[in-house]
């Protein structure tokens, strides 16, 4: 399984690092994941909310198809110069996520992450989580906001506030590649989840 975990320029770093280290550590326990890091609109340089620079090692959208994408949030609550809300008023992540989405990847986002989702048309009608400080954002967008930690709408993967990553991340781990690996990462990393994940039945 593929998996692709978004930089972009003013993402929040433990929105998009948490996971990646959960999904390598899973790997690293057996568990079929072939994670890398995309960027956009570049693989140069990413600077991170907090000054995290780094590369991805491809582009978003090259290379062959993932099978699911973690989309970090960031910038969005404060209005920050880059992150989330700069990005969708770019339009080209938001485009580049749509069709992904239509071509059959599963789409999961943390924290303000849903903007950009939103922003790309996936979450109208969804059930959905953000930050707190989005969530009027979130409903204006024509989503259902589900109050959980970690929302699965199937294709479509949402978690709350910034340390949710981790939860969403734990979920994707035991959704994929069942609860032995996903217990065995928690235990390696010393973190038990918080709160219920919302499944729609």
């Amino acid at each position: 399984m593929r998996i692709d975990v978004l930089l972009y320029p003013g993402f929040d770093e433990l929105d998009a690092i948490a996971p990646f280290e959960v999904l390598q550590n899973a790997a690293s326990r057996g568990a079929k994941f072939a994670v890398r890091l995309v960027a956009a609109p570049t693989t140069g340089e990413i600077v991170a909310a907090h000054g995290l620079r780094l590369h991805g090692d491809a582009k978003l959208g090259s290379g062959p198809r993932p099978d699911v994408i973690v989309v970090p949030g960031g910038g969005w609550v404060d209005g920050a110069a880059a992150g989330a809300r700069a990005e969708v008023e770019r339009g080209e992540i938001p485009a580049l996520l749509a069709e992904l989405h239509r071509s059959g990847v599963t789409i999961a986002a943390v924290c303000t992450g849903a903007m950009l989702l939103a922003a790309a048309g996936i979450l109208r009608g969804r059930a959905a989580i953000t930050h707190h400080g989005a969530i009027g954002d979130l409903e204006q967008a024509g989503v259902e906001v589900v109050h959980a930690r970690v929302v699965d709408d199937g294709d479509v993967v949402t978690a709350g506030g910034v340390t949710s990553g981790l939860e969403l991340a734990l979920w994707l781990v035991e959704r994929f590649a069942g609860p032995a690996i996903a217990l065995a990462v928690e235990r390696q990393m010393e973190y038990e989840r918080r709160g219920v994940v919302w499944r729609r039945s």
